[in-house]
């Protein structure tokens, strides 16, 4: 059993799906953070209904039931996903030094804060280690006796970070341009996946991708930091479906099982990159497009153009 711990500051990100805003906030309830920041994107203006449906998502995080400080982080315009999130975790890190972050269809076991808290705390000072992720995708590194593993690739349904990491977070990553056309990446990816990281870096380097995660993996790389990463999954992605962002198609991802992680944890015995983790990631998510599918894209530009 797990020793009790006061778990580390909250930050809850939601936008429009009050109904997965429900199921999270249900799970933050039962760890009962004594600081809990709401951040909150702003209704799209031609999106009818969707200025409730936000309004819904806000009311569901002011029944707190329990001794917490709440902070709240409100856009009343649409920022979008980028925007919305890089400036409001800016927020959070300006007011404490580390904090575990949910958006609204990331459900967690209830391990996962205490797995997060700890580790927070045990690699508070240690620069090696750039996030602490609660999503294990596949079950490589389940033989090892450790309760986590390193890898390099940080998984955001569900992470946890230090303000010393996102002080060096920059939503435009500016440096890229000046290193893009370098062999930079060559010392960092392996040759299956440069283009894929390339691709991905152009365009939130071009502003023509609204995300912000990306640019956290790059903020790593250029520290050399490594991401924690569970021996078993903490995390159910809950919100593959037509009203999401970018997960709208349900994708063998999607509501994977969950399984608590026993106390107290085992630190693994070497600091290495699990290298058949890491591989089996890659495989998964960092395949090359299909020549067609880039043709495809071309002409329909081609074919847009007046």
């Amino acid at each position: 059993m797990a020793e009790h711990i006061s778990p580390a500051p909250m930050v809850l990100i939601i936008f429009n799906r009050p109904d997965l805003t429900s199921q999270v906030m249900n799970a933050i309830a039962n760890a009962k953070p004594e600081k809990l920041f709401v951040i909150a994107d702003g209704p799209r203006k031609d999106k009818i209904g969707e200025s409730e449906k936000c309004a819904a998502a806000r009311k569901l995080t002011e029944d707190i039931r329990w001794p917490c400080e709440v902070f709240r982080n409100y856009s009343e315009e649409n920022l979008g996903c980028r925007n919305r999130i890089a400036s409001g975790l800016d927020w959070v890190f300006q007011r404490v030094d580390r904090a575990i972050i949910l958006e609204d269809d990331c459900l967690p076991d209830q391990s996962f804060f205490d797995y997060c808290t700890t580790l927070l705390e045990h690699y508070e000072t240690d620069t090696r280690i750039g996030c602490i992720s609660g999503t294990n995708i596949d079950n490589t590194a389940q033989s090892t006796l450790a309760s986590y593993y390193f890898s390099k690739y940080p998984l955001v349904w569900g992470w946890a970070t230090w303000r010393r990491v996102w002080e060096n977070y920059d939503v435009d990553i500016p440096h890229w341009g000046e290193i893009r056309n370098s062999r930079w990446l060559e010392g960092i990816a392996e040759d299956n996946e440069r283009e894929h990281w390339r691709k991905a870096f152009d365009r939130v380097f071009e502003e023509s991708f609204d995300t912000w995660d990306y640019q956290l993996v790059f903020t790593l790389w250029q520290q050399r930091q490594l991401t924690i990463q569970p021996s078993t999954n903490l995390i159910s992605n809950v919100g593959f479906r037509p009203d999401a962002t970018h997960t709208k198609e349900e994708h063998k991802l999607a509501n994977m099982s969950r399984r608590a992680i026993e106390f107290p944890l085992v630190h693994p015995k070497d600091f290495n990159e699990d290298v058949g983790a890491d591989s089996h990631y890659r495989a998964q998510n960092c395949k090359p497009r299909k020549r067609k599918n880039r043709l495809r894209r071309i002409l329909h530009r081609l074919r847009n153009v007046r």
